[in-house]
């Protein structure tokens, strides 16, 4: 399935280091994994790490889930060894942490089109630095652009802000990066929540993600990916009104009607284009079986 075209719902941290939650991975019902090099692996294990998730990616076995491998930071010793090893295999994305300008992901484009296993291999950013929200804008027209990974623990460390339920700290930042990621069309997901084991608490965050506009939630443990799922998955009463209103506007079109009524609201083609989007998700979700 395209990168583009397929669900974001749930985005779960999967540590490079640890070969069992590698392979416990490839049963859970996640729509994407971050395989991370990065914050995941101690020091003294990246080289280890390095292998064995190249090594984890080749032999296959992740079905439709969506594959990203987040690298060590462009300013660290790791960087240069993880790039080389992981275009070896040809990745679906790689993720860099602390994006800030367009010339950090322009840089990476290039040594990716140098690279013959790399043809459609995207760049994913981290979003998780004041300067970085800023130049949002300009970062989402890099070459081979995929999205934005919302990296708010570190973005609340810079901006000294409280954590709140509501994230009113965070609104700013979430919907500056959520706007330049739309006007290029890309993905944008919302960052993590801490609490693991607070069910309600990742629920209402996720349900502000979802109302916000965010794709889906980075997880950091597999009991989050349910309610991810749930909460950012079309529901049966979103999918018959989308199916209502697309036959009561073709009717109204038939006619030479330029708009439709659906329980006394006006439907006009805006209207049409958000609901065949809402059908697409379902089966796109669908076609994942999750």
């Amino acid at each position: 399935m395209d990168l583009s075209a397929r669900p974001y719902r749930s985005v779960l941290y999967i540590p490079g280091s640890k070969e069992r939650a590698l392979e416990k991975a490839k049963g859970l019902a996640v729509d994407a994994i971050i395989f991370d090099l990065e914050d995941a692996v101690a020091v003294d294990e990246k080289a280890n790490a390095r292998t064995l998730l190249c090594n984890t990616l080749a032999g296959g076995g992740y079905g439709g889930r969506a594959q990203i491998v987040r690298l060590n930071g462009t300013d660290t010793e790791w960087f240069d060894d993880d790039l080389a090893a992981v275009m070896e295999i040809g990745p679906q994305a790689i993720l860099l942490p602390k994006v800030e300008t367009v010339g950090q992901v322009s840089r990476i484009a290039e040594r990716l089109d140098a690279h013959p296993a790399c043809g459609k291999t995207r760049i994913w950013a981290m979003m998780e630095t004041p300067r970085g929200i800023l130049h949002s804008a300009t970062i989402a027209t890099a070459a081979r652009m995929g999205g934005f990974v919302m990296g708010t623990n570190d973005l609340a460390k810079d901006l000294n802000c409280r954590f709140r339920p509501d994230r009113l700290p965070l609104q700013t930042s979430l919907q500056t990066c959520l706007l330049s990621a739309r006007a290029q069309g890309l993905i944008c997901v919302d960052g993590v929540y801490n609490a693991f084991k607070d069910v309600e608490g990742l629920r209402a965050e996720c349900e502000q993600g979802r109302d916000l506009g965010m794709d889906g939630k980075t997880l950091i443990h597999p009991d989050q990916v349910l309610v991810a799922n749930e909460v950012f998955a079309p529901t049966e009463a979103e999918i018959t009104l989308a199916r209502r209103q697309i036959a009561a506007f073709e009717e109204a079109a038939s006619k030479g009607l330029g708009v439709a009524v659906v329980d006394g609201k006006i439907v006009e083609n805006l209207h049409i284009v958000t609901a065949r989007a809402t059908l697409a998700k379902a089966e796109a979700i669908a076609s994942l079986g999750a």
